[in-house]
């Protein structure tokens, strides 16, 4: 073959300039042969000229052309995300709108946004000329372009770095990572800032991902991943207006034959490079349903530690039920029932239960969210009217009279004198709901999340079927639980607690439990 011959098209599209392919070329006068990929633009002619880049088939072309407003590029490491995220404000400089197009990007840490500059540094300056400046200061830290548009870099560690932009207006609003903020709030907060600076201009809001991190879950939530990939999100809030409509993207390695031509090792050494099987799966197979980031995603057996639901009258005499309760009024309180077992097995559906002395069953809940979409927002009801819920909820269940006293945030034993020296915990008992104080001394935290990890492990049982230790299992009729629970991420300040943005009601409500002795049982040891 002669220098510079085609063996392998891949056909990117017409557009305005002409066929935009990109083409495997041999290269005849490197010894051995040498191929390569290389971006081309071809007129009806037949002639081409190379542009500094093109994007790939596949999902950098989709994310590109996604006329929606909210958009997610999600999937495994490698298509190229970071820098079809630049692209994507790049493609609107030099349309006429000068200092009116104003973008800014974000990832959690200033250190963070290494990775983008050199992208920055390697691509503008071929693609925009010599005139195309980056501003390094602190102070300024941004992509200057020659027709005036500008794209700011910043770093937002939590909500509170986000009073620096308010009243700021931003057509281009992108976020590098997502997953690595542990709540939403940063992430709405901006929207506030998403508008236009001129009549014409469209906003928009970008972001980039993979499915692992400290904020899996409520990234997961909102773009009703996996199942709803490529699909147009709509929603309307309380008061039945329409939501701006937001989707999902999803990119893979496998599409990306520039890295994989390259260097055919690459999955490999992101498959040694991860820190666990469930970091592994998000990273090369972008899977959404490992749970990550967390206290206890590597022990958390969905197989293992889910029980079918069972009815109070299925249960042997010798168990004993008990309540849990974390406090909350503007966030959510968390209310959980517990099945302790005496020893004495059970069979349900298939399953045997409680065989082990101690065997503790998270067996109903009672979670006060004010709804699916507003995270960490609680009810604002009284004790009066939550501890007729109880009452109401253990009725219907058939177990009235029968809960034992358990642990309660110590927050409900707190008089007030706006109260006229009541506690929440006075209107409980009033009402006939009894609560002992929850151990909440100092080091009972990191000890209850490892006390949850030890039963958690004792669950699983040994190669011959054999368990030896009390476990913890969770019903399938306990959702909010096994949404909040199994993904819960640790502090980056502090690995062995739960980050203190993170919805932790229900597993703090868990934790009391654990720490808790049943009245009339044995204590356990761990």
């Amino acid at each position: 073959m002669a220098d510079g011959d085609v063996i392998e098209s891949k056909l990117l599209g017409i557009t305005e300039t002409g066929r935009m392919q990109w083409d495997l070329v041999e290269d005849s006068l490197v010894k051995p042969q040498f191929s390569r990929w290389e971006p081309r633009v071809y007129d009806n002619q037949g002639r081409f000229t190379n542009p500094a880049w093109m994007p790939l088939p596949g999902s950098q072309k989709l994310f590109l052309e996604c006329p929606v407003y909210e958009a997610l590029y999600e999937g495994t490491r490698g298509p190229g995300k970071t820098l079809t995220l630049l692209m994507d404000f790049a493609k609107d400089v030099g349309k006429g709108w000068g200092q009116a197009w104003r973008g800014i990007l974000f990832r959690k840490t200033f250190g963070d946004l290494d990775d983008v500059v050199r992208k920055i540094d390697d691509f503008f300056p071929r693609i925009f000329g010599d005139d195309f400046i980056f501003l390094r200061s602190k102070s300024d830290y941004m992509a200057r372009f020659p027709t005036g548009e500008t794209l700011l870099l910043r770093h937002m560690l939590n909500e509170d770095d986000y009073h620096e932009y308010h009243g700021h207006e931003y057509p281009w609003i992108g976020w590098e990572e997502l997953t690595q903020w542990e709540t939403d709030k940063a992430y709405r907060l901006m929207m506030s800032c998403s508008r236009p600076t001129r009549p014409g201009i469209t906003t928009r809001v970008r972001a980039t991902t993979n499915p692992y991190g400290p904020g899996h879950n409520w990234v997961k939530e909102r773009f009703r991943l996996p199942g709803s990939r490529g699909r147009i999100i709509r929603t309307v809030d309380d008061e039945g207006n329409a939501q701006d409509p937001r989707v999902a993207i999803h990119g893979s390695l496998k599409e990306n034959f520039l890295v994989i031509h390259q260097d055919p090792g690459y999955p490999a050494r992101i498959r040694a490079a991860a820190t666990s099987p469930a970091q592994a799966e998000a990273w090369l197979n972008g899977d959404w349903n490992v749970t990550a980031g967390g206290m206890i995603d590597d022990l958390w057996r969905p197989d293992i530690h889910i029980v079918p639901h069972f009815p109070a009258g299925a249960v042997p005499r010798g168990w004993r039920l008990t309540r849990a309760y974390d406090h909350g009024q503007s966030s959510p309180f968390s209310v959980g029932w517990f099945y302790e077992s005496d020893g004495t097995p059970m069979e349900w559906e298939g399953r045997i239960l409680g065989r082990i002395r101690g065997d503790l069953i998270h067996w109903h809940e009672w979670y006060g969210r004010k709804s699916e979409a507003e995270r960490n927002t609680g009810l604002r009801m009284s004790s009066s009217r939550i501890a007729r819920g109880i009452l109401d909820r253990e009725e219907d269940w058939d177990v009235s009279g029968r809960v034992l006293s358990g642990p309660a945030d110590t927050e409900i034993f707190n008089k007030s004198s706006e109260r006229f020296g009541r506690s929440p915990a006075d209107d409980f008992e009033e009402l006939g709901v009894v609560w002992e104080r929850a151990d909440k001394s100092r080091g009972t935290r990191p000890r209850g999340w490892m006390r949850l990890r030890d039963m958690l492990e004792n669950a699983i049982p040994n190669p011959d079927g054999t368990r030896e230790k009390p476990g913890f299992f969770v019903s399938d009729s306990c959702r909010w639980w096994l949404k909040l629970c199994p993904p819960m991420p640790r502090a980056d300040n502090d690995p062995d607690d739960v980050p203190k943005e993170y919805e932790d009601h229900a597993a703090d409500m868990t934790r009391y439990r654990i720490n808790y002795e049943t009245p009339g049982m044995f204590r356990r040891s761990f």
